[in-house]
């Protein structure tokens, strides 16, 4: 498939198992068959859409396609080049790391993550979060930045969290100290009201996240790691305004706890380095 990323339209005439065969003259493919195969186990509709695939075209010239089954095998003709596109951007990935890896990517370990990693892209509604799926299991076989347990763990992510959930950790991974009235105006440059249903979503968000594990608001530390208690001296009481805090509050700053940083290195960017390096 290499050259050939744009998804050609109007191609449900051909045989599915055409396209797949002609990955068996692609190097990389053969050099990495069981991640490719293992991938591909993962998601139960490829079994079925093959052996109709197979079939249809002596069905089509006999007259018994119906209008039903031409449309089923048109949008799963779809989903297997999306498919395609995927296997092999992340065979190319793997491809360009280096030798010493290479043991770590014919592993059990490591293939148990491709089949965990790709039910997660089948059920993924969205490019964008598919894109993340192959940036995790890409990423996660040539780094040492956390153990597969870790990994697993940013797969659940994957599946838990939404994409207006992702554009919340972006804004604050690209500006830590952000407040969350920052963070909103990276999501919309409208402000509603407190008792508004975009209100109460923006707060779900940040609880979300929050509890999560993923952010937190932004402490200072000791010199061995220790989180520092918020100083109180000093500073003035002053009367209540008589209203509960603003989901859109401008003065506590938030960051991404070390599991959020390590999240965001292995699936948002396709080049992972250790955090001190970054």
């Amino acid at each position: 498939m290499e050259g050939n990323k744009e998804i050609e339209i109007g191609r449900t005439e051909e045989f599915i198992s055409y396209d797949l065969a002609i990955l068996k003259d692609q190097g990389k493919w053969k050099k990495y068959c069981r991640v490719v195969a293992n991938a591909m186990s993962a998601i139960p509709w490829i079994g079925q859409i093959l052996s109709t695939g197979a079939s249809v075209h002596g069905e089509r010239e006999q007259g018994k396609v119906n209008e039903l089954h031409e449309e089923w095998l048109k949008v799963h003709k779809a989903k297997v080049e999306h498919l395609m596109l995927a296997l092999d951007e992340m065979a190319g990935r793997l491809d360009s790391v280096h030798e010493n890896y290479e043991e770590r990517i014919q592993s059990d370990e490591y293939l148990g993550l491709v089949r965990r990693a790709f039910r997660s892209w089948d059920a993924s509604e969205t490019e964008e979060k598919r894109a993340y799926v192959v940036n995790l299991i890409s990423n996660a076989a040539a780094s040492h930045l956390c153990p597969d347990d870790q990994v697993r763990l940013f797969n659940d992510w994957l599946d838990l969290y939404h994409e207006i959930h992702f554009k919340v950790i972006r804004a604050i991974y690209q500006s830590p100290g952000i407040t969350r009235f920052g963070i909103w105006q990276t999501v919309s440059h409208d402000m509603p009201r407190e008792d508004s249903a975009e209100a109460d979503l923006f707060k779900l968000l940040i609880r979300d996240l929050s509890t999560g594990g993923v952010i937190r608001q932004s402490r200072q530390t000791t010199h061995d790691g220790q989180f520092q208690k918020q100083s109180t001296k000093g500073k003035k009481r002053t009367a209540g305004s008589g209203t509960m805090e603003s989901a859109f509050e401008n003065t506590k700053p938030y960051e991404l706890t070390q599991l959020g940083e390590q999240f965001v290195h292995y699936t948002m960017n396709q080049a992972v380095k250790r955090i001190g390096n970054a």
